[in-house]
């Protein structure tokens, strides 16, 4: 059986998961790893992680060294570099985990660590749709609020990695294969694009029907794109792409699930409810470090501050969590490690939650 064969099969897998009906609320630490699996293939996998496989695969055989060091590479201009890189991420409907195969993405092209690194944190932290409703729900001010810390806290964090790793980030694109077949940029682009707006569109508000509407047309585009405007050797290397990339990734962030999952059903409330009441030092740590290991499906992070604001938590507390929970998870710090490294991915997470921390307390002393 080869790659594309292993995939579809892999992706059948999950629309039986989708089908199966929703387990019992958890009433043991084990069926609580298990039913946040089960949201996780039911909710999550189909309609954001397949799909940013599929882009990921893309962008590794697709765009040329070249163009993608142009932009983001160690050379590229910083501000156009690490701009690109906010607001790329920004746009994207997707969670701490979903962002992952996009981030090993650009990594694997030559993209600078420094950009790279605020593609990460920025699609998670922040996006179009996490903007609006957290404005709605919290308020336009944490909404404000929310949108200028994720973006200015990308570029501060990507900017710091820069600097640590400086003599390292110079070597992230040495391991780059050269597509087998060149392709115009403009199509690759036009390709990569049709399969972003399955994330955009997955993350809009709207009536289910005719978001299945919109999925069967961009599924059509890009079949046809794939068929008809690709050369077989380009179609075969995305798919294949695709395939390395599941593999590598969905093992480790599936066990990261399953103990998220253990360890929502064991901590206490109660233990987080008292300590984030204020807006000191401790209460903003403590909210960014929970945040940090915790995992948010995309756009839930709002309804559980909300939650936990009602019951006294601190302004500046919500919005440490709203910045740390979204960009990082335990999942993801599994995952992430095996893509850069122990040393990188602890100065990452330590990064998060420390500047989570000062966005925390400066909002907590304005609010």
């Amino acid at each position: 059986m080869n790659d594309i064969s292993k995939f579809i099969l892999f992706s059948a897998v999950f629309v039986l998961l989708f089908f199966l009906p929703v387990p019992a609320p958890a009433d043991s630490f084990l069926m609580a790893g298990v039913v946040m699996l089960h949201e996780y293939a039911r909710e999550h996998v189909l309609t954001c992680l397949i799909p940013a496989f599929f882009i990921a695969g893309a962008i590794t055989a697709l765009l040329k060294k070249e163009a993608v060091l142009k932009y983001l590479g160690p050379r590229a201009n910083k501000p156009v570099a690490y701009g690109v890189a906010a607001v790329s991420g920004s746009i994207l409907a997707v969670c701490s985990c979903t962002i992952l195969p996009l981030f090993a993405g650009i990594w694997k092209r030559g993209a600078g660590l420094g950009p790279a690194i605020t593609l990460l944190y920025s699609g998670p932290a922040i996006n179009i749709a996490a903007i609006f409703l957290t404005a709605s729900v919290l308020g336009f001010q944490f909404g404000l609020a929310r949108a200028v810390a994720a973006i200015s806290l990308s570029i501060v964090i990507g900017l710091v990695m820069a600097f640590l790793f400086s003599k390292e980030n110079q070597k992230s694109g040495e391991f780059v294969s050269e597509s087998k077949t060149d392709l115009a940029l403009g199509t690759a682009v036009i390709f990569i694009f049709l399969q972003i707006l399955f994330l955009i569109v997955n993350g809009l508000q709207i009536e289910f029907g005719l978001k299945l509407l919109l999925f069967a047309i961009l599924l059509a585009a890009v079949t046809y794109f794939a068929v008809f405007r690709l050369p077989r050797e380009n179609t075969n290397e995305w798919l294949s792409e695709t395939w390395e990339f599941s593999k590598m990734i969905l093992p480790v962030l599936f066990a990261g699930v399953f103990i998220a999952g253990v360890a929502e059903f064991l901590l206490p409330g109660e233990l987080v409810y008292s300590y984030v009441g204020g807006n000191g030092l401790f209460a903003n740590l403590l909210a960014s470090i929970f945040g940090a290991f915790m995992y948010f499906c995309t756009l839930t992070e709002v309804p559980i501050v909300q939650a936990l604001t009602f019951k006294g938590m601190g302004s500046g507390p919500a919005l440490a969590l709203l910045l740390a929970g979204p960009s990082l998870s335990l999942p993801s710090m599994l995952v992430i490690n095996r893509i850069l490294g122990t040393k990188k991915t602890v100065a990452y997470v330590l990064l998060v939650i420390l500047f989570s921390t000062a966005a925390g307390m400066v909002f907590g002393s304005l609010a």
